[in-house]
């Protein structure tokens, strides 16, 4: 009988465990004080998307250029693992039209429109490139307005998961 209690305390420290979630944090608004987290350049300064990783042990959030910087910060093993949120830009709602993709939305993707990284559609392979001048994943909150985003700009509809590791900086 005296066996079965660390047993039975295991299997309930494991189910308690499994409920414990960390409540996504609110994407935080784009400023002019925001400073890129790799450049320390100012990131309304740079066309395209935009990232913010949001730590937990840190209220602040730490603000990309692009999309690219975002998700090398992910990726990269010497980076912290401590993240709760990851946002980007959702460029179907930045000004940015199937008729009409100029360079001043594009410019200008917007300071609250941010969606989960993790949930977003991104076009890659297209004629945009990021606030870096590198070539850019583009995010988007439907896979509608990337499929249509793509048949004007060019490029292929892939997850978070399948960003290929050149749109990696």
């Amino acid at each position: 009988m005296y066996k079965l209690i660390p047993l039975l305390l295991i299997f309930f420290l494991a189910a308690c465990e499994k409920n414990l979630s960390v409540e996504m944090p609110a994407a935080q608004e784009l400023t002019r004080e925001a400073t890129g987290y790799y450049c320390l350049m100012t990131v309304v300064n740079h066309g395209g998307p935009k990232g913010q990783i949001i730590l937990s042990n840190k209220p602040e959030a730490l603000w990309f250029t692009s999309v690219s910087e975002t998700i090398s910060f992910v990726r990269s093993p010497e980076e912290p693992k401590n993240i709760v949120a990851i946002y980007v830009n959702d460029m179907s709602h930045a000004d940015i039209h199937v008729n009409d993709v100029s360079d001043a939305n594009w410019n200008v993707p917007g300071i609250n429109n941010w969606i989960d990284a993790q949930k977003a559609w991104y076009v890659v392979g297209s004629n945009r490139v990021g606030g870096m001048g590198a070539p850019e994943a583009i995010p988007f909150s439907t896979k509608e307005k990337a499929e249509l985003f793509a048949d004007q700009q060019g490029g292929s509809i892939v997850t978070f998961a399948e960003i290929p590791q050149e749109y990696i900086q």
